[in-house]
């Protein structure tokens, strides 16, 4: 589908930094990408509440500012500008979700690596992270540590897990439940003591 020449002439604004032109295509694309944002999380069978879809737009629109639009300049104009801007947002979204879920279900109230002055991850706080996580899982028997290693560390679904470890797929849900319960209660443990 060639580019409309409205969405050409907003894309050319935005790129050249054009007063009113950043605000002009929140306007046109916002439906969008809240569309996008239900779309993913009604697919991942998410709840988001309006404040959540409010931060992963912001996400999304960062992402196609980030660089000095970078994003809009990689456009080549081979699909419409709304169908490459929906498979933008989706991936963010989805990332998006991800991150949140996995949040939730650990129990982090914040996940948020350091990050050193240049911006890139603290090799030393990841590596603490990586070792409170190991000693976390020996809390757990070897098949629920390792379900929760492909889940949680590999970003495996419940069909690859059950694939490579040989059990049912109905039975990963259960063995996150209970490996999340003890993890939880072995941190309580943790803190308390």
């Amino acid at each position: 589908m060639p580019l409309r020449d409205i969405d050409r002439n907003l894309l050319d604004r935005c790129v050249r930094k054009e007063p009113g032109a950043w605000n002009d295509f929140v306007d046109r694309y916002m439906g969008l990408i809240y569309h996008v944002i239900q779309h993913a999380a009604h697919a991942r069978s998410r709840l988001v509440s309006a404040e959540d879809t409010e931060d992963i737009a912001a996400e999304i629109f960062l992402k196609i500012v980030d660089d000095d639009f970078a994003v809009l300049r990689r456009f080549k104009g081979v699909s419409s500008l709304p169908t490459y801007l929906t498979v933008i947002a989706r991936r963010t979204a989805v990332k998006e979700l991800i991150r949140r879920h996995r949040e939730e279900e650990l129990g982090h109230t914040n996940a948020h690596r350091a990050a050193t002055e240049d911006g890139s991850p603290d090799d030393t706080e990841a590596l603490a992270s990586a070792e409170e996580v190991e000693r976390m899982l020996e809390d757990l028997s070897p098949r629920e540590a390792e379900v929760i290693r492909l889940y949680h560390l590999k970003y495996q679904n419940y069909r690859q897990i059950s694939k490579r470890l040989g059990i049912p797929e109905n039975t990963i849900g259960p063995i996150l439940a209970r490996a999340r319960k003890r993890l939880r209660e072995a941190a309580e443990q943790r803190s308390a003591g």
